[in-house]
């Protein structure tokens, strides 16, 4: 293929140019995957190409093919907190956004408001991109909330309230009251909100002592309790995260940087 020649041969300055076309040029001429597109070898050999190179750290170009790697992996959230403790992307909001994503489609409202809350303290880029989806996100937190108080007055729905909206967090008054005397009590917004806890700022973790073999920090879900950003444990990370088998799609073969 013209790519895989230009890949092979290629001596400019960009290699992550060829990389970013040929990823595109493979989605649009196989939109349904296979074997002949063969996605998920092709993003494998992209990230190891160009594993290590920092310059593209926090170039929405690479964040963006770490991202669909991710989406071919057998767990996507260890890709994430990868990224994260390698700085990878951590200045711009697609990470978040889709960290977020993938939480709150596996029911963690509350894990996901806390990597909403860590991109915004660190305000990630663009910004109001960022705000914007959370908002969206603590909207449809607070139908949740709402459904949930209607099917169970006496439910324990604590953890939604608290995630949602600051003009609705008067919801949580409502708890308790019964399904056909509801009122919603007056809550003023704007200016009278003053933020939450104004004095905390973003501060880098300090960095990870890593060997010349990359490593994993992994998000453990099951150990947040409470309102903090998860702490990251670094873990061995002999090799890539293992993609999804997906069928009638050829397995990726040995590793190599293509040139």
């Amino acid at each position: 293929r013209e790519f895989e020649a230009e890949i092979r041969f290629y001596s400019g300055d960009d290699p992550l140019d060829v990389w970013d076309r040929y990823i595109k040029w493979t989605e649009q001429t196989f939109p349904q995957g296979g074997k002949d597109g063969n996605l998920t070898a092709v993003l494998e050999r992209a990230v190891r190409a160009l594993h290590g190179q920092q310059r593209y750290y926090k170039d929405p170009r690479y964040l963006n093919l770490w991202l669909k790697f991710g989406d071919c992996c057998k767990e996507p959230l260890d890709v994430y907190s990868y990224l994260r403790s390698q700085e990878i992307g951590t200045t711009l909001a697609l990470l978040y956004i889709t960290w977020a994503e993938v939480l709150e489609a596996r029911g963690g409202f509350r894990k996901a408001d806390l990597i909403f809350q860590e991109g915004l303290q660190c305000k990630a880029e663009p910004l109001d991109k960022l705000q914007a989806h959370h908002k969206q996100f603590q909207a449809r937190v607070s139908r949740q909330a709402l459904l949930a108080l209607e099917e169970s007055p006496g439910g324990d729905n604590t953890g939604l309230l608290e995630i949602a909206e600051p003009q609705r967090s008067s919801l949580a008054d409502l708890k308790g009251r019964g399904k056909k005397t509801m009122r919603a009590p007056i809550s003023r917004v704007g200016d009278a909100i003053k933020a939450v806890n104004p004095n905390r700022s973003c501060h880098p973790q300090a960095p990870l002592q890593l060997s010349n073999t990359p490593s994993f920090a992994v998000f453990d879900e099951n150990s947040v309790s409470g309102p903090e950003i998860p702490v990251l444990t670094a873990q061995s990370w002999p090799a890539p995260p293992v993609p999804r088998a997906k069928e009638n799609e050829l397995s990726a073969g040995p590793w190599n940087s293509g040139r």
